[in-house]
Parts: structure tokens; sequence; C-alpha cells
């Protein structure tokens, strides 16, 4: 009986033990991917410190949580694009320190692209083709097998029998990493990167653009040429290529342990071929790029980047992609937005009212509901009362002056947006500035926006505050009152009696 009761305690220990274990365990994996996560957040320590600190933590740990960190540094960098230069530092100096780590590290990120490529994952494999890309500044990778991996899949463009869609999403995602690593392919292999980007040409003069026309916010390309997405990244990196692969927004933390990354062992990448085309495969549609602002436009601070600089499509690519991860709550989206870390280099407001109204007015459909950036854009007015809503009011009076040549459906979007904006804001706007408008035809675009808006205001307000707001030489655009009609108690109707 003694001995039965001694191993029922002792079970029940080893069971305490266990559990202590997986705890603490948990508790560690918990703490690292917390630091992982948080690399590059504000701190009272340098970057560098932090990550040569967290590097030297990560090496500690690699015995009992090799998996868990393979898998959270992969995450981070295709969840957080913008900290891209950071998580690979972060990998090349543990691939200084273990070099069997870095080897599975490219493994398991290869094997997430390809992943990703076959579940139609696009975005996802475009941030993952710019990490791999990315590793090779950090000396993890050879810039020759990048190369090789590159043309793989520029060949993929030159199918026969496959969407165009298809096509373009492979140069695109060429094409957009690039900026990351287009130097130091230009420093080590440039007959190689120059036959590339020869292809790349070839591809897209021949490309057809038919959807075109039909995608244009405005049918006239003054004062703004409106152009086709893949042309215009294309111009952008010509540009690059001019400017010897240098642009100034990358940060590249890299840089600063050049010392012990130039001395590590490169890996080489196994062979990547692209899952074939399916007829049920869905690939990203196409798309015009949306101009509204150019440098004359905000002539005090910052200067906007020129339309064919790389920064303007860098700049660009990371708003959309604040407003992708946090669209569904509206205040933290605008705080990000306005918190974007380099905000003292370009004019913010600007760039953030361009790309919000490029989401607003793309064709056919915007990514999110109409209402989604209208939210967002008072949620900025509100954060930025001392510029924002200025910057704003510009924009609309921009739109104002070109919408003769507007889209239909752009059309529609900006009444809907203008009229809900106003109904947060007390209905104040200087109409007078827009008199001139009173003597042309009423189905002149102008006059029929603001009849349209005021019809939309009427639908969130009242007949009277709509009638009182508006100046006495606008009364014929103010909608009639809505009064009830009820037809038995008008003149001459018949009388039924029971």
């Amino acid at each position: 009986m003694n001995r039965r009761r001694h191993e029922e305690e002792d079970g029940y220990e080893r069971l305490h033990r266990k559990r202590r274990r997986v705890s603490e365990n948990q508790e560690i994996e918990d703490r690292l991917e917390s630091l992982i996560l948080r690399v590059g957040e504000k701190s009272s320590s340098s970057l560098e410190s932090n990550l040569e600190g967290l590097a030297s933590v990560l090496e500690a740990d690699l015995s009992t949580f090799r998996m868990k960190i393979l898998r959270i540094l992969t995450e981070c960098a295709i969840r957080m694009p913008e900290k891209c230069t950071i998580y690979a530092t972060l990998v090349g100096l543990l691939n200084a320190k273990n070099y069997n780590f870095g080897g599975e590290f490219v493994d398991y990120i290869v094997k997430t692209f390809k992943e990703n490529l076959k579940t139609g994952k696009w975005n996802a494999a475009r941030y993952c083709l710019r990490f791999i890309s990315d590793l090779v500044n950090c000396h993890v990778l050879a810039a020759s097998s990048l190369l090789t991996l590159l043309e793989t899949l520029v060949d993929c463009a030159n199918e026969d029998g496959v969407p165009q869609v298809r096509r373009d999403w492979f140069v695109f995602a060429v094409l957009s990493a690039l900026p990351w690593v287009g130097r130091e392919l230009y420093e080590k292999k440039e007959s190689q990167l120059d036959h590339l980007l020869v292809t790349i040409e070839v591809f897209l003069n021949k490309r057809s653009k038919k959807h075109w026309p039909a995608l244009k916010v405005w049918s006239a390309d003054s004062p703004h040429l409106q152009e086709e997405y893949l042309d215009c990244l294309w111009a952008q990196i010509k540009k690059l290529r001019q400017d010897n692969w240098s642009e100034k927004h990358i940060p590249r933390p890299y840089l600063a342990f050049d010392s012990i990354l130039c001395e590590a062992l490169q890996h080489t990448l196994p062979t990547i071929q692209p899952p074939p085309h399916n007829d049920g495969d869905s690939y990203p549609m196409p798309r015009v790029i949306f101009r509204m602002f150019d440098y004359t436009d905000c002539p005090d601070g910052p200067v906007l980047p020129g339309v064919h600089s790389i920064e303007r499509f860098l700049i660009e690519e990371h708003l959309h992609n604040i407003i992708e991860a946090y669209h569904l709550e509206r205040k933290e989206c605008a705080a990000q937005l306005l918190c974007f870390p380099y905000k003292a280099k370009i004019p913010l407001e600007y760039c953030i009212v361009e790309v919000i109204f490029a989401e607003l007015f793309n064709l056919p459909r915007p990514r999110y509901l109409e209402i989604c950036y209208g939210s967002i854009l008072i949620e900025l007015c509100k954060l930025q009362p001392s510029t924002m809503p200025q910057v704003l009011a510009q924009a609309t009076e921009i739109l104002f002056l070109r919408i003769d040549t507007m889209n239909v459906a752009s059309f529609d979007r900006f009444v809907n947006w203008f009229a809900y904006h106003l109904s947060n804001f007390q209905y104040r706007w200087s109409w007078e500035d827009w008199e001139a408008c009173i003597q042309l035809d009423p189905d002149h675009p102008k006059p029929r926006f603001i009849r349209e808006t005021l019809g939309k205001c009427l639908r969130l307000s009242y007949h009277q505050r709509i009638k009182d707001m508006m100046p006495e030489s606008f009364a014929a655009f103010v909608p009639p009152k809505p009064e009830p009609i009820y037809k038995y108690s008008m003149e001459g109707a018949e009388q039924v009696e029971y």
C-alpha cells in the first residue's frame, strides 16, 4: 500500500515537472516572438545594438527553438514588408554565427515562396521574393543564384497559352524586388543584370494594354499622364538604373555590419520552378496609377518625389500596405499613416491623400467599402487639424476642376465621399468659389456634381438644413422639399362611402 502511494506521488511529480517545463518553454517562445516582432521599433538603444543583441539571444536558443525561430522570422518578413531589411540583417548575423542555420533558413523561405505561389497568395509570394533578394545584400545568398531565380521568373512571362495577368505578375514581382538588390547585382553581375532587363523590356514592348482605357479615372492625360502600372514601374526602374541604383528611401541596417557579414559563407538557392497555370487560378488585376499632385501643388516643406522616381513607388506601396493592415480600425489606420517613418523627407499629407483617393477611385471597384476611406480621412483631419483639412480641401478643388473628364463610376464615388465628409464637418464649404458653374448647362458635370452632392446630403440631414447652408445664388441646386403625397386628400379625389 505504501509502495503504491509512493508510485502515485512519483507520477504526480513527473507530471508536474513536465507541465512546468512546457510552461517555461511557452514563456521563452512568447518572449522570443515578442523580441523578433518588436525589433526596429522606437527604443532607447540604437537599431544596430538591438539587432546584435537579438542575434546573440536567438543563437543561444537555436538548439531548442529552431523551427519556431525559422517560422517567426519568415512570417515577419512577409507580414511586415516595410521591415524587410531589418529581418534580412538579423538573418545575416545569424548566418555569420551559424552557417547551418543560414542554410536551413534559405530552405524554409524557399519552401514558403513555393507554397505561396501554389496557393495563389501573390502578395505574400512577392514579399518572399523581396526578402530573398535582400538576403544577397547580407551575404547570405550569392548574387548569381538570385539572378538565376529572377531569370526563371521572367521566363514564366514568356509562356504561351496563359492569361496575361499571370505573365504580368511575374514581371511585376521581379521589377518590384530590384530596388532592394539592384545596386548589389549591378556591382557584381552587371552583364547578367543587363540581360535580365533587356528580356523584361522586350516583354513590355509587345504586351497588350487593351485594358488601359477602361481603367483610367480621367479620359484626358493632362495635367498628369495616367500610366499603366507596369509601364510606370518600368520607367521608375530605368530612372533608378540611370542613378546607378541609388535610392533614398530604403533603410539598410546591414551596412553597419559589413565587416561581419562579408566574412560569412554564402548559400545558393535550390532550383525553383513556379507551378503551372490552372484554369481555376486567379491573379492580381491590372491597374492605372492614379496621380493628383506634383511638386508645384505642395510648395511648402519637403519636395514631392517625381512620378518616375523609385521613391514615389516605395512610398506609395508602403502607404497602401498600412491601409491594408489597418483598414478595419479607422483610428489606428489614421494614426499609423501619420506615423509614417520617413515623414520628415516627404510632404506626407499630400502622399496620404493621393493614395487614399487612388484606392477610392480604383476601377472597376475599390479594395474596400467606400465608407472605409471616408472614415479614415475624417480621422486624419481630427488627428492633424492644422494641415490635413487644408490638403483635403485642395484635393477636392483639384478633383472638381478636373471633373469634366472623370470616369462615371469615379464621379459617383466622389459625390458619395464629399456628401459624407460634409455631414461630419457641419456641412461647411466655400460654395461661393464654385459660383461660375451656375452659368453652365445643367447637365454639365460640375453643376450635376453639386446637385447630386446636395441630394446625398439631404439623405444625411434634412431639407431646411441643406437650404440654409447654401448661398442664395445656389437655390436652383437645392433639391425640392420631400413632401408626403396622400392621394385621397387631393382635390378631385373620389370619396368612398362605407
